[in-house]
């Protein structure tokens, strides 16, 4: 397992992460002992962050999660996020998300706290009511680094600069068939020393043979995914789900990425996924070719 410093938290992280949503039981259901097994594997892997987020099983994820870390917490640095999906991202809901979540992970304290959703809340009312939230609750030590999350990386760029946030994190943007995160994100955030972590590496299944169910929804970006895993064929392999491995080893490897997240309850899949986080990148020149097709092209 390879570590590295979140930014200027300072924190010393796995940059392989587990993320939390399979956890509450959204991509399937689970079962406590599932969730168990899976956080004992991950802990005995060297995976020492956890991220996770009310909205992940509507506060599953974390009951489960601090029912798994109970006599563990001091082993992992442990990020959720505020508020639930729904409710408005003022200072009062944001200290109340804050609380239940503190009850349901069984803790005292939050190592890293995150807005979650940009795409819900505009700058100025997140900067008045979750951020100022977020700021108080470090003040008094209830939470010990902030950052925010999008999956549009242009609502991150106004926080990267004005000094107060620790981390951002988005997903699929730094992936086979879209690493557009590239071009000013991943820059930006190297040089205001913001740690970023990068969910989804693996584009919400679209580079396996399982894309997410609700993708279905999706059937023009299925479209255009499909095309262009066709121009990808020199990474595959002949196992199943050949483009995991390169997938996973492209976000891994990425310097600017602290944390890449990866989702399962299967411990045998997070044991695979968990060897891939050995300092080995793609091939050079797999790597020169993957980052110059689909320059600048956000997967839609």
């Amino acid at each position: 397992m390879e570590y590295t410093l979140l930014g200027k938290t300072n924190f010393r992280v796995s940059k392989l992460g587990l993320g939390g949503a399979p956890l509450g039981g959204d991509f399937g259901e689970t079962t406590d002992e599932e969730v168990v097994r899976v956080i004992d594997a991950a802990l005995d892997l060297g995976i020492n962050f956890i991220d996770t987020a009310p909205l992940y099983g509507r506060g599953e994820s974390e009951r489960r999660i601090g029912l798994a870390l109970q006599g563990k917490r001091d082993r992992v640095i442990l990020a959720t996020k505020a508020v639930m999906r729904g409710e408005p991202y003022t200072y009062d809901n944001t200290m109340k998300s804050v609380q239940d979540s503190l009850k349901r992970l069984q803790t005292d304290y939050i190592d890293l706290i995150q807005l979650h959703e940009l795409e819900s809340v505009d700058y100025e009312a997140a900067m008045e009511g979750t951020v100022a939230a977020f700021l108080k609750l470090k003040q008094e030590g209830v939470v010990r680094a902030i950052g925010v999350n999008a999956g549009k990386m242009e609502l991150l760029m106004p926080f990267l600069n004005d000094g107060i946030i620790d981390t951002v994190q988005t997903f699929g943007r730094y992936t086979l068939i879209d690493h557009t995160a590239k071009d000013e994100l991943l820059p930006l955030a190297s040089k205001q020393n913001i740690g970023v972590i990068h969910g989804s590496p693996l584009n919400m299944g679209l580079l396996t043979e399982k894309p997410a169910p609700f993708l279905v929804n999706y059937p023009d970006k299925l479209a255009e995914a499909a095309e262009r895993k066709k121009a990808l064929a020199f990474l595959h392999n002949n196992e199943p789900d050949g483009l995991v491995e390169p997938a996973m080893r492209f976000s891994l490897s990425c310097p600017e990425i602290s944390i890449t997240l990866t989702g399962t309850t299967s411990v045998d899949y997070l044991v695979r996924n968990a060897a891939y986080c050995d300092g080995k990148g793609l091939p050079p020149e797999h790597q020169a070719k993957v980052l110059s097709l689909f320059q600048g092209e956000k997967l839609r």
